[in-house]
């Protein structure tokens, strides 16, 4: 979970706005002139401790800058001015002037948060992905453990052992062969899937916003009109969108509706973009058949470390799995992005198109 903070690039504290992502748009940044040496603004906690591992792997030239949350403010508004690339997630406090900023390179996906209008003029924002494999791995994790119970089944049987039966008796569990998932918001993580749904021998349909190719291990793929007839054919429903303005609250009372009552929703995207008490009230009346959640509605605060994920207690449920914001929280997954962060700062330095770029800005 990245560290959540108030951002205005401009000297005002604005409410972030929303945007949408464009993956892998690539925008070819002007050829102009740029000193040999940049410099290069890490800003905290996630970004700072990666300040000597990008020294190594940069092949362009870099004065490296730091500035975590521990450090007065103050030290922030001396350095900020000087950066010709940010990298970093939200920052709270008010921005002074960055007239030289070029990049702010965040380092996780998410950017709901940030618009053109808080990032100065010509000024590129982009994300960073390489979560899709850790995210897909965590999916089939979970569905094998829904269909086969393994750990539950381990729990029993050091318990009780054999309870009298023999190795071929008992209760069985299910299989993913031949079970429909449906993936709503078809990018990075919905191809992930995809591909391993194939090898598991799994029906798989997807709806979108963009549809970007037809050549996909798929059944069928089609725009968002189609969701209510992906939620009518499917024994898993993932949601892998970002949020927005148009899907924030998407799966309301009427959508978990149109599943199946033994359907099972997956959400690895965000937490608002399913209504909260519609979800809680689906699973806690038995509307659908249950639920993986691993993105939620409210989140640590410095204020209250402990702050519970709803204001519902999803935790006194059965019929759910939930997880704590962990699905991409893998090693080779940071060591990805950082390797992409490093070859997107080689790229600015050298006058090359950036990669992931969300937008540029306005302000």
């Amino acid at each position: 979970m990245p560290f959540i903070h108030d951002l205005s690039l401009t000297g005002h504290l604005n409410s972030a706005r929303s945007s949408r992502r464009f993956p892998h748009r690539i925008l070819t940044i002007d050829c102009t002139f740029m000193p040999e040496t940049q410099n290069l603004f890490l800003g905290g906690r996630m970004s700072v401790p990666r300040a000597a591992w990008l020294q190594e792997r940069l092949t362009t030239d870099w004065n490296v800058l730091t500035w975590s949350e521990d450090e007065p403010f103050d030290r922030f508004v001396e350095l900020a001015p000087k950066a010709d690339a940010f990298v970093g997630g939200r920052i709270r406090g008010e921005w002074p002037a960055v007239p030289n900023l070029k990049l702010y390179q965040i380092p996780f996906t998410g950017h709901d948060w940030i618009g053109p209008a808080q990032v100065p003029t010509g000024c590129r924002v982009c994300n960073t992905y390489e979560h899709e494999i850790a995210i897909a791995e965590y999916v089939f994790a979970a569905m094998l453990e829904w269909e086969i119970g393994l750990a539950k089944s381990d729990r029993r049987f050091r318990t009780l052992g054999w309870e009298g039966r023999t190795p071929g008796i008992g209760p069985s569990h299910g299989e993913l062969f031949g079970k429909t998932i449906g993936i709503v918001g078809y990018g990075h993580i919905g191809r992930e899937v995809a591909r391993r749904a194939q090898a598991f021998g799994m029906r798989c349909i997807a709806a979108t916003r963009t549809i970007r190719s037809t050549e996909e291990p798929l059944d069928w793929i089609d725009t968002m009109d189609a969701l209510e007839r992906l939620l009518g054919e499917s024994d898993y429903v993932l949601i892998a969108l970002p949020l927005s303005d148009e899907t924030r609250e998407l799966f309301d009372t009427a959508h978990l509706a149109q599943m199946k009552s033994t359907g099972v929703l997956i959400n690895v995207g965000r937490g608002h973009i399913v209504e909260e008490e519609s979800l809680y009230t689906a699973l806690a009346e038995n509307r659908i058949g249950g639920a993986i959640i691993d993105v939620w509605y409210a989140y640590p605060t410095d204020q209250d470390r402990e702050r519970p994920p709803s204001r519902f207690p999803f935790g006194e449920l059965e019929n759910i799995i939930m997880t704590p914001h962990n699905s991409a929280r893998s090693g080779a997954m940071r060591e990805r992005r950082w390797e992409f962060i490093a070859r997107n700062l080689d790229r600015l330095a050298l006058g090359e198109p950036l990669e992931n770029i969300c937008f540029e800005g306005t302000g």
